[in-house]
């Protein structure tokens, strides 16, 4: 485990800005294009939305299974692969503009898709690829489950960082996971355009707790929808109202406060210079995988190997199984 980070300040963006749905690469185009714009304004670490790349799937939260064939189809082929052509682009950004780049995705593994978050150095190097442990609701119609081995933190640039998407920072056990690791800033990300105004008081009390509870900063991003592409979603207008507010873009310290004003209209950055020394001044009274744990009478179990369909047999489990199908018998 790498020690602490030495850094002084870190300038830290929450992205708030509408994907493209209407084109294979608009929204590739509209983050490199961000990173461009945080890059010039002295930027060295971005969050942007869950799943923004190519887009969030709103549909299937205002669509019935039954109708969401066509759209479903189309976003797994606009989704990117990893590493692919996508990656190289963003990490081509990110190496350009010397900042770290957190970005979520929908990834296509074949005939699957996940609900994906990609750590990106400040080098262009991919550090870590995670997938959501258990996609929300409506969102299991959409995306596989994800594993335990992206329940990391990754040391970067600007300190260590984690990220969790949406309703995993309702997992606590998954928020722990990330504290073990000694998360100095960790990455939230929501769709945003989504609920309405009580998902993004929600959003609020959930990253300001998290801050406080494991001693970070926290960066959230929310995606934005505008009016013309809600409509686009659906023509529905009591469905159109589902789609509209949920955006709490906001940086947060690890005293709980916020660093700048929260977004929570229209598109735009968030920017916020995070203060490292406010980490060890918060944990000084409350670290909870340090001096404020208990791990003989409280401890976390993870499995952190990656799902996979196939194993190989052991030698045991070989005998015991006999001939294969197929094999002579005497």
């Amino acid at each position: 485990m790498a020690a602490p980070t030495t850094r002084k300040t870190v300038r830290a963006a929450a992205a708030q800005i509408a994907p493209d749905l209407e084109s294979d690469t608009g929204t590739l185009s509209r983050v490199l294009e961000t990173i461009r714009d945080a890059a010039r304004q002295g930027v060295e670490l971005i969050v942007f939305p869950e799943t923004f790349l190519p887009y969030y799937p709103y549909f299937s939260f205002v669509q019935p299974p039954v109708q969401q064939g066509p759209a479903h189809l189309l976003l797994m082929e606009r989704a990117p692969t990893v590493p692919g052509p996508t990656t190289e682009q963003v990490a081509a950004a990110a190496r350009e503009a010397g900042m770290v780049v957190v970005l979520g995705i929908n990834e296509r593994d074949h005939g699957s898709l996940y609900n994906t978050q990609l750590i990106f150095d400040a080098d262009g190097s991919l550090l870590l690829k995670r997938r959501k442990i258990t996609p929300t609701y409506h969102e299991r119609m959409v995306w596989g489950q994800g594993d335990g081995a992206g329940l990391r933190t990754v040391a970067t640039r600007v300190g260590r960082v984690g990220a969790l998407a949406c309703w995993e920072h309702y997992n606590p056990l998954a928020r722990y996971a990330l504290m073990t690791e000694h998360e100095e800033i960790h990455c939230a990300q929501f769709p945003g355009s989504l609920v309405g105004p009580i998902f993004a008081e929600q959003m609020g009390v959930t990253i300001r707790h998290h801050a406080l509870e494991s001693g970070c900063f926290v960066v959230n991003a929310t995606g934005w929808l505008r009016p013309e592409q809600i409509k686009s979603i659906t023509t529905d207008d009591k469905l159109q109202s589902a789609l509209r507010g949920g955006c709490h873009a906001a940086i947060v310290s690890p005293e709980g406060k916020y660093l700048a004003e929260p977004l929570t209209e229209g598109e735009g950055l968030v920017i916020a210079d995070l203060d490292m020394a406010l980490i060890a001044k918060r944990k000084r009274m409350m670290d909870s995988v340090g001096h404020y744990a208990r791990p003989e009478l409280l401890s976390l179990a993870i499995r952190r190997d990656p799902a996979s369909t196939t194993r190989p047999l052991s030698a045991d489990t070989e005998a015991l199984a006999g001939p294969a199908l197929g094999a002579d018998h005497a």
